[in-house]
């Protein structure tokens, strides 16, 4: 445990951090998560978080060695997508017991399970995981690693990340230092060239990263690993040699991107795939360090080329939707890279943005929003469901943008909603995400269904009663029916 301690501190004195460069030394050591309340998750632990960066790695057998709530905890709880392999979607566990735990059988559990899963599956790697139960009865969950590698040989990864240590950020960051220990640099590619180049913090919900990756192939740019999204175990191997890297969600991997560019002197800048403008502005960025790195400065020319046709096309199937749109109302409760690059994507095609969390973002993030909406009153840390609630149904926004925690806020508030979270089911990245994500806000917005359950409920209204007396005796007789089961009269009969 007291490596893992180190790490910990480690990973909290983060210098690329903006929050931490107006600390001192002992503020910085303290990290910027919140202490935890013992039996509370906090919106997810360590060992959630490290699942979230590493089981994206498609080809690998990723091992919880815990009993098998822990497990069931965060499997697939993310909408990643794969081109290929299905290994990282079938769920392993040693599944201890208490009679385990009891008679130490916890390694020996963990040693056989790995055993099994090579001879039955023989991945390229298996990434082990402790949780809160295995770590605290003292398993050495590195040791039976070190000995399984040597014994079947293939790498067996420890992702010492238990969920006691703290919040799901730091296990996000704690997952960057098992890649940087035990995977990057242990293989060499063959194919090494001056247009390769990295996209940390990118984990393709719903195959985003495959609207982005074309426009890098048009113009020969190889990705030698996209991390975690889509990617392959030797690929994050070979990571080393790229040329540069585009940061995509700077509060996951922040200490990896900086790291790299310590170690193997990989220039990285935080960008964004969202919307039409941060587009654009990412392949220049990209184009540019390649330069700087020795690429053909041809790749400039042929950048600006390519977007400028891309651009054209997607304001094109834009300009559709812009009366529709122009001056609708949006409440982006969200956060991290989202809270700028989607405001700033919103506001091209003329919606307005009325308020949008900054839970998750950096001080970059804040400041970039602070430039797009030109104050700082439309942002905020957290918000109550209660004054969510209250400005969705005093019709201050038009709908809201979230993750699927706070559809029921909506909801209630007879308020479009669009999943944008991770849970979402439609890519929005590059620009035909971005011609995508105007349109579901279209369908949300003028869906037929919200201004049905907007009326008053049948029970609310009453229909009107004709002034003349029934002219019939059936008439007369079903008014009385009426009076006697109702205790009303035609008098107490209105217009709704």
């Amino acid at each position: 445990m007291s490596s893992l301690r180190a790490k910990i501190q480690d990973v909290f004195n983060e210098p690329a951090c903006e929050q931490n460069r107006g600390k001192d030394a002992k503020a910085r050591r303290k990290g910027c998560s919140k202490p935890l309340t013992p039996g509370a998750a906090a919106g997810g632990c360590a060992f959630d978080g490290a699942k979230i960066v590493l089981q994206p790695i498609t080809d690998v057998a990723h091992l919880i060695h815990a009993p098998l709530a822990c497990e069931g905890n965060s499997w697939d709880n993310r909408g990643a997508a794969s081109s290929g392999p299905t290994l990282w979607r079938t769920s392993f566990t040693t599944d201890l017991t208490e009679l385990d735990v009891v008679m130490g059988q916890g390694e020996r559990k963990l040693f056989k399970a790995i055993r099994q899963i090579k001879e039955a599956y023989g991945p390229p790697a298996i990434f082990v995981y402790p949780t809160c139960v295995t770590a605290l009865i003292g398993d050495d969950i590195e040791a039976v690693c070190k000995r399984a590698a040597e014994k079947f040989g293939l790498p067996v990864v420890p992702v010492n990340a238990p969920g006691f240590v703290g919040s799901k950020n730091l296990g996000n960051k704690l997952a960057g230092e098992v890649l940087l220990d035990h995977v990057i640099g242990t293989a060499e590619p063959d194919d090494a060239g001056p247009y390769d180049i990295n996209i940390l913090g990118e984990f393709n919900l719903s195959g985003e990263f495959w609207l982005a990756k074309p426009l890098l192939d048009r113009l020969g740019i190889r990705v030698r690993a996209c991390i975690p999204g889509d990617a392959r175990y030797f690929d994050i191997a070979c990571a080393h040699r790229a040329r540069a890297a585009m940061m995509v969600c700077s509060t996951a991997l922040i200490n990896l991107a900086r790291k790299m560019e310590e170690r193997w002197d990989i220039p990285f800048f935080e960008g964004s795939f969202y919307g039409i403008t941060d587009t654009s502005e990412a392949l220049r960025q990209i184009s540019q360090l390649l330069v700087k790195k020795g690429a053909d400065p041809e790749i400039l020319g042929r950048t600006e080329a390519l977007i400028a046709e891309e651009e054209a096309i997607a304001w094109k199937k834009l300009a559709a939707y812009r009366p529709r749109l122009e001056g609708k109302r949006v409440l982006l409760n969200t956060g991290g890279v989202k809270s700028w690059s989607v405001v700033h994507a919103l506001m091209e095609i003329g919606i307005e943005i009325v308020g949008t969390s900054v839970k998750k973002s950096t001080v970059e993030d804040k400041e970039r929003i602070k430039q797009i909406l030109k104050d700082d009153n439309h942002m905020f840390e957290q918000m109550a469901p209660r004054e969510l609630y209250a400005m969705l149904s005093e019709h201050k926004a038009d709908i809201m943008l979230s993750g699927g925690r706070t559809q029921f806020i909506a909801l209630k508030a007879k308020t479009p909603w669009l999943d944008i979270n991770q849970e979402r089911q439609h890519p929005y990245a590059g620009y035909d995400g971005m011609v995508e994500l105007v349109r579901q806000i279209d369908l949300a917005i003028h869906n037929p269904i919200w201004r049905q359950v907007r009326e008053p409920a049948p029970w609310d209204c009453q229909p009107a009663v004709r002034e003349e007396l029934p002219s019939t005796k059936s008439e007369t007789a079903t008014l009385h029916v009426v009076q006697e089961f109702t205790g009303t009269t035609a008098d107490d009969f209105g217009e709704c």
